[in-house]
């Protein structure tokens, strides 16, 4: 179990010396169009919920 656990440990290790890890502005410009992206859909869902929620006491 010990051996296993070591030999899990090692490979971890190769394996995120492979990684390709993003610069810092690489990292600032993804949050950054995350961010947006989010905030643009909850406005849309925010305004489609508003409609919809109009449409259904008009009707009921």
């Amino acid at each position: 179990m010990i051996n296993k656990s070591k030999q899990f440990i090692d490979e971890v290790q190769v394996e995120m010396k492979k990684v390709s890890w993003p610069s810092w502005e690489e990292l600032k410009g993804s949050t950054y169009v995350v961010l947006s992206l989010s905030l643009v859909l909850a406005v849309f869902l925010f305004f489609v919920d508003f409609l919809l929620g109009k449409v259904l006491s008009f009707i009921l």
